[in-house]
């Protein structure tokens, strides 16, 4: 096909058509009630944004993990992306939750995130006891007396609350769990970061939409 003796006009009008085409295929391409459904949602700060719900002691959010670092990655800077620590009324999962505020309370999940996972997976286990906990923070450099204050905190309990109601508002039943723009829940992780990142943010073209 020469598209060399084409008119001008009629160029337009066939990129225009194609480029239709290949909006309807990749947005009917993800399903509602397959791929995605609608929750009643949380409020966020921030949009566009993907939240993903875990815990450390989840073996699945363990090794899924590098893929969400990748499909953050992918996003770049046109997503916002935050996370959730789930409790589900267990005791070494409650201290998970602890771990993760006191992460964010210090400005150190960057350098503890992975090593808590690998930590939990492969090393000692999980956190069964509050002094542990404080004892690893105190190996990041953080003093004994500004963690125990922060574990016994009310931000400590208001941040753990809030967490349950994160999790209680987006409907989620296992982990880990994504939720774009507070409405939209992925069913179905089992994607290449690439494809995962495609449905984010087709997900959070529709929410601009509306």
């Amino acid at each position: 096909m020469n598209f060399l003796k084409w008119p001008l006009t009629t160029l337009l009008l066939f990129v225009a058509a194609n480029t239709m085409m290949f909006n309807r295929v990749e947005a009917q391409s993800f399903v509602e009630g397959v791929d995605y459904v609608q929750v009643r949602g949380i409020p966020e700060a921030k949009s566009p944004i993907v939240r993903e719900f875990f815990s450390y002691n989840c073996g699945h959010c363990y090794r899924q993990d590098p893929l969400f670092e990748k499909t953050v990655e992918l996003l770049g800077d046109k997503m916002e992306f935050s996370r959730t620590p789930i409790g589900a009324g267990r005791p070494s999962w409650i201290l998970s939750q602890e771990a993760y505020y006191l992460a964010q309370k210090f400005k150190l999940t960057p350098q503890v995130h992975g090593n808590i996972f690998r930590r939990i997976h492969e090393k000692e286990g999980a956190f069964t006891r509050p002094e542990q906990l404080r004892d690893y923070f105190v190996q990041q450099g953080v003093s004994a007396d500004k963690v125990e204050k922060a574990m016994s905190s009310a931000d400590a309990s208001l941040a753990i609350s809030n967490y349950d109601t994160q999790a209680q508002l987006a409907g989620i039943r296992g982990v880990p769990s994504l939720l774009v723009n507070g409405r939209y829940l992925i069913k179905s992780k089992h994607r290449t970061a690439e494809e995962l990142a495609e449905l984010v943010s087709y997900l959070s073209s529709l929410e601009a939409e509306n």
